[in-house]
């Protein structure tokens, strides 16, 4: 055989294997695109079936630090209204009024005792009504200051009840990511926002963020932390909050944001050459603009899921009471 007869039938081979190719593939490539298609049509729903949110401005912000404070900010839970109502009538008077008595007992002694005035010192020791005094005082002292104290800190760790909406807070090197346990799992994840652009919104450099962790208003959240590489803490000083995030370990702590606003914190565990760069920003709204902000995220709402829970468990019921009765009938005949 000649080598041009070779070479033809080569071709023809190939030019054979090339249409059988492309007519399978075709069908394949026309069902890939009629996919996306479909998928593009889905997510379009989904966007306009989602409800519109607009986040709160720069007028919202209720805490954050203040140039020049000299005391704690403002609260805005309970716990925090509590905790700073005992550091300004109970612990600021009784360190101010010891701190002024001692004062003048040791300018009293220093002129009164000087040596000028008494050449010759005392030998006077041990009085019994003085040694009294100065021992049944500061156990009373520390009585008044232990009761509101136990009864914050036992606020401080209570349990969240059954119905509080569980947000998980992972700190990772070096940013927050905020997990929505209860609303589908989503994870919202939150970096320091740019100085140009934080300060074109007006919002504070350093603290503003590009997510932040939005939640319902006069609702008990279960705030679950946890370090995805090293310690981190989750601090909000206007929410009276702190708690440590731990690789390997949940921690777990209740909080209630009383107004709405924007409340900001940042990371308080030294975490790492950018730990200064981990501001928290959290945006409380009412409970139908947080149902909204989570449908705009592609999460699901907890009332949905127990409907859709319990028509499952009815129609679950409802087989085997069908198919009983279908049994029956068939005995019957």
């Amino acid at each position: 055989m000649k080598f041009g007869d070779i070479a033809r039938k080569w071709l023809q081979n190939m030019t054979f294997l090339a249409v059988a190719v492309t007519l399978f593939m075709a069908p394949n490539a026309a069902l890939a695109q009629e996919a996306e298609s479909a998928d593009a049509a889905v997510e379009v729903a989904a966007e306009a079936e989602a409800p519109a949110f607009e986040y709160f401005g720069a007028d919202m912000i209720k805490g954050q630090p203040e140039p020049g404070g000299l005391g704690f900010q403002d609260q805005y839970s309970p716990n925090g209204d509590y905790a700073l109502w005992m550091h300004d009538a109970i612990l600021m008077p009784i360190i101010t009024v010891i701190s002024l008595f001692v004062l003048f007992l040791l300018l009293w002694v220093v002129f009164r005792y000087r040596r000028g005035a008494n050449p010759v010192a005392s030998k006077t020791s041990h009085n019994t009504l003085i040694e009294v005094v100065w021992t049944v005082i500061p156990i009373i002292i520390l009585l008044v200051i232990a009761v509101p104290s136990i009864r914050l800190l036992a606020a401080q760790y209570e349990s969240p009840p059954e119905g509080a909406i569980t947000i998980k807070a992972n700190g990772y090197q070096w940013y927050w990511g905020y997990e929505y346990v209860d609303n589908g799992g989503f994870e919202v994840i939150s970096n320091m926002m740019p100085e140009a652009d934080a300060l074109a919104q007006d919002l504070p450099p350093q603290l503003a963020v590009d997510n932040r962790m939005v939640v319902p208003v006069n609702t008990p959240l279960r705030i679950q932390t946890f370090g995805a590489d090293v310690i981190h803490a989750f601090g909000i000083p206007s929410l009276w909050f702190k708690m440590d995030a731990v690789p390997g370990r949940i921690n777990e702590k209740m909080l209630t944001i009383q107004e709405e606003g924007i409340y900001y914190g940042q990371c308080m565990e030294l975490c790492g050459a950018r730990h200064g760069y981990m501001p928290i920003a959290i945006e409380a709204r009412s409970m139908e603009d947080y149902e909204a902000w989570v449908l705009s995220k592609g999460g699901t709402i907890g009332g949905d899921e127990v409907a859709e829970v319990e028509a499952d468990a009815e129609a679950g019921a409802e087989a085997p009471a069908e198919a009983a009765e279908t049994e029956e009938v068939a005995v019957e005949a």
